[in-house]
């Protein structure tokens, strides 16, 4: 499945990473992706998926994101390859198609699930509520991480096998979590020229590739 540049043990080993390039911040993350040394490729299609070793859900809209997954026939094959250990990060609306629960859907918005966690949409405000916080994320050596927020969800409830990475300090809110190998975080780390979180994936998808 890998066609990065090298062997998993080798420093130039490039995963291959899908950004799934429906809707959102798609640009954004490849951009990422390639600065934190992966391979990004665009995912619209279920058999692209076969040829990953991760995957990005990016920031957009949750409820149009799940019309495109639909339309596009994605729901199934997604499911099963997060089901079945690829490793996976979501930004924002990503975190939002994570969630294996949410307690305000929009009329006939499912999600993709893969983490034990309740997300309530837009929970931060509107757009016009977007913020910026200094974020203290576990396992993330250096500085404190500057967090975006736009139109953001909030966790509400995580089961027991989920690893809470950072909280905002504003409101004690949990805003980025991690579950084997599915990561999500209420804020965009890819509309920042700070790259530790997408190195952080980089490394967990080469730790499974």
């Amino acid at each position: 499945m890998t066609t990065g540049l090298a062997g998993a043990g080798s420093p130039a080993f490039a995963p291959v990473v899908g950004v799934l390039a429906l809707q959102g911040d798609v640009a954004e993350h490849t951009r990422a992706l390639r600065e934190a040394g992966a391979a990004p490729v665009p995912v619209r299609r279920p058999e692209e998926l076969d040829r990953v070793d991760g995957l990005i859900i990016p920031g957009g809209e949750s409820t149009t994101m799940w019309k495109l997954i639909d339309v596009f026939g994605l729901a199934e094959q997604l499911r099963k390859r997060i089901a079945g250990g690829l490793p996976v990060f979501g930004s924002c609306a990503g975190l939002i198609m994570l969630a294996d629960r949410l307690p305000d859907p929009a009329s006939g918005q499912q999600t993709l699930g893969g983490i034990d966690m309740t997300v309530r949409r837009n929970a931060f405000g509107r757009q016009v509520d977007s913020f910026e916080r200094e974020l203290h994320i576990a396992g993330l050596p250096g500085p404190a991480f500057r967090a975006v927020f736009i139109r953001a969800p909030w966790v509400e409830e995580v089961g027991p096998d989920v690893e809470v990475l950072a909280t905002d300090p504003g409101t004690s809110k949990i805003v980025a979590v991690r579950q084997g190998r599915a990561m999500a975080t209420s804020f965009h780390p890819e509309l920042t020229p700070d790259r530790r979180i997408h190195e952080m994936f980089v490394d967990m998808v080469r730790d499974g590739a």
